[in-house]
């Protein structure tokens, strides 16, 4: 089974779909194959990796009705090494599409699980939000990753965020752990962003990613290109940080 990784974060702003994103294409880059899927409404994960989430007739909304298989809504080599499943608005109505449904929560489990064997890791972008959304991506991930933006109130949250993972993991899915946590929009002109990571990583027990995602215009920019940073600006610090990121997580699964 690959490594169905979800990244999640109910605080918006974090930098998750920025995350999902890159990590994606950074794991590709350096010669994973890699399946994104976008269980965000807004679609940033699909529009951010070039996709017309306007334009895009079957995606996981219609997959998770059982109205089109994976093989109809998968998108292949949307850059070289990484397939997606997009996603669109319609998304926003699953909660009362599926809400008769038994077993509700493990719809994307189903789906996913006997696919994950065709790619090195499958990386989920949750809404930012514990609705059924990210349930559906809990319960089918193996591992979570959770963003951490370097502010003062980085851990607000955190502790729901944790519970709601501890919950899944008695309840839903057994298999479930934290693989960690990375910081975000570090900015290295500020004492703040320092006493963010130094009290993180004294306060929690949780992994803690060595490598920071510093704030970069470039990596802001990518989006609205369609591309993630390692193609718009591959010397970009934003980049770089993303592609070692990419090879710490590779080196801690190998």
């Amino acid at each position: 089974m690959g490594n169905i990784i979800a990244i999640a974060n109910q605080k918006g702003g974090v930098g998750k779909t920025t995350t999902s994103i890159n990590l994606a294409a950074s794991l590709a880059k350096l010669g994973k194959k890699v399946l994104a899927v976008d269980m965000d409404p807004q679609g940033n994960m699909t529009s951010g990796l070039g996709v017309n989430k306007h334009e895009t007739e079957l995606t996981v909304y219609q997959l998770m009705l059982g109205e089109a298989t994976f093989f109809n809504t998968v998108q292949h080599d949307v850059y070289p090494m990484l397939d997606l499943v997009p996603a669109s608005v319609d998304l926003a109505a699953i909660e009362i599409e599926l809400s008769g449904e038994h077993n509700k929560e493990f719809v994307l489990q189903e789906i996913l699980r006997p696919m994950a064997g065709l790619y090195d890791y499958v990386i989920i972008d949750c809404p930012p939000s514990l609705n059924l959304l990210t349930l559906n991506a809990l319960t089918a991930a193996d591992r979570v990753l959770v963003p951490i933006q370097c502010e003062y109130y980085a851990l607000e949250g955190l502790s729901q965020l944790i519970y709601t993972i501890t919950l899944v993991k008695e309840r839903l899915n057994p298999l479930l752990s934290i693989d960690g946590i990375v910081f975000t929009m570090y900015d290295a002109r500020t004492n703040l962003s320092k006493q963010v990571v130094d009290n993180v990583r004294e306060n929690l027990d949780q992994y803690i990613y060595n490598t920071v995602i510093a704030r970069n215009v470039r990596l802001a920019e990518a989006p609205s290109f369609g591309m993630p940073i390692c193609e718009y600006d591959p010397s970009s610090s934003g980049a770089r940080h993303y592609l070692q990121l990419a090879q710490e997580m590779i080196d801690r699964t190998v």
